[in-house]
């Protein structure tokens, strides 16, 4: 298939996006800076100068037979004062608007319209059950979000035969990035515990599950709501101890509900908000869970950084062979193990409290190659170490790595 997809470099979308083109989908990306998703992009895609003021360019739906809509401002990023709470709608609403029109106009050949929304649609609910047919709740985020559907009705009335899932995803859990990224900063240094009382529920999902969903509901899923999230939700409580128990961390006393609300102002809504959903019709429509309860998640992700251990991974595409970039990346003094043509790890065994590991592995793909670097790595003094400069460590790589990703794109875009 040829997709059309927005937010593609957000959490989910390079994921999904790796995913469709490793079995040979073609992807259309629509950006708002096209030189930096192509460095950032792990998957080969045709990328178009878009946001969501303008108008979607004819060209992008040319050919396309199915569209996944992700973008939108990241809503827990920044406090919530009245510009942007406007932009967090604005992206969303008026986003979609843009791309529903330019479907009915340009997209001819496109079956089916995968939109991404969120759980933030039901509000506070305390402990009732709800599913994709419980009703709309109260709120900011629950009024943007019903919006924000309800800009797919002209697909419904105009395009009848078209398929149009609405995924809304819970709390996506990913080792980097997304809630679980920003939490674990504090929890390695066993300085957080659980929030107020810990009996609010957590709708979650595992990332690898919520990629499965949404190629799940390009496939096959029918038109409707389906309930991006894990089969049993669970208290921040239960959260909060899984979370310690696979990091192997001490869990710290309670974060009182007043001090949420100073830190986080509005936003608090959704920080210490109780919202129980369960995916009825989500398994109705044949899709199997991965991870199915906050136990089995948590391990799968944190078991790798028991021990003070940091792990992170940097992915770009290259429209080039492995051949090629050998020589480019090729020079490690102290090399661990060289498994050609695929691997290579580099390691020192001294200068990050005995452990440091870089592993480069090139994955064809899509006629070019995935780049992926993979560093692990223990600060000296452990949580004395990490508390004094793992913040410096970790930007410092930042920079390394994107330094190399232009060094990268500026070497062989013209492959």
């Amino acid at each position: 298939m040829r997709i059309l997809m927005t937010g593609a470099t957000g959490l989910i979308g390079r994921e999904l996006g790796k995913a469709l083109a490793s079995r040979g989908d073609s992807l259309v990306c629509l950006v708002r800076d096209v030189s930096a998703a192509r460095r950032r992009l792990p998957f080969p895609a045709t990328c178009h100068a878009w946001d969501h003021t303008r108008a979607v360019p004819a060209q992008a739906l040319h050919g396309v037979d199915a569209v996944v809509n992700l973008a939108g401002e990241p809503v827990a990023d920044k406090r919530w004062t009245t510009a942007q709470k406007q932009l967090i709608s604005d992206s969303r609403v008026l986003g979609t608007q843009q791309l529903v029109r330019a479907v009915l106009e340009h997209g001819h050949g496109v079956a089916a319209f995968v939109q991404g929304s969120a759980i933030g649609y039901y509000g506070e609910r305390g402990d009732e059950r709800l599913t994709a047919s419980s009703a709309k709740g109260s709120g900011f985020a629950a009024d943007f979000v019903k919006a924000w559907e309800d800009t797919l009705e002209p697909l419904a009335t105009q395009r009848p035969r078209m398929r149009v899932p609405i995924v809304r995803t819970g709390v996506v859990l990913a080792r980097d990035g997304g809630a679980l990224g920003k939490m674990l900063p504090m929890f390695r240094l066993s300085l957080a515990g659980q929030l107020a009382s810990g009996k609010q529920w957590m709708s979650w999902i595992h990332l690898e599950d919520i990629i499965g969903l949404f190629m799940h509901s390009l496939d096959a899923a029918p038109s409707g709501v389906l309930e991006g999230v894990a089969p049993q939700p669970a208290t921040n409580r239960q959260f909060t101890k899984a979370l310690c128990r696979s990091l192997g961390v001490i869990e710290n006393v309670p974060l009182p509900r007043p001090a949420i609300a100073v830190m986080f102002g509005e936003r608090a809504d959704i920080v210490i908000g109780s919202t129980r959903v369960e995916p009825m019709a989500t398994r109705a429509s044949g899709f199997r869970f991965q991870f199915e309860t906050i136990e089995s998640a948590l391990e799968n992700l944190l078991a790798p950084l028991r021990g003070g251990v940091h792990l992170r991974v940097w992915e770009q595409w290259v429209a080039t062979t492995e051949a090629d970039l050998r020589p480019f990346l090729f020079g490690a003094a102290n090399l661990k193990a060289w498994d050609p043509p695929r691997r290579f790890i580099d390691a020192r065994a001294s200068g990050f409290g005995a452990l440091w590991e870089h592993t480069h592995d090139f994955i064809p793909m899509a006629g070019g190659t995935l780049l992926r670097d993979t560093v692990r790595y223990r600060l000296p003094a452990r949580w004395l170490g990490a508390l004094a400069g793992g913040g410096k460590v970790a930007s410092d790589l930042e920079r390394v790595f994107d330094r190399r990703a232009r060094m990268i794109d500026e070497r062989f875009k013209a492959s």
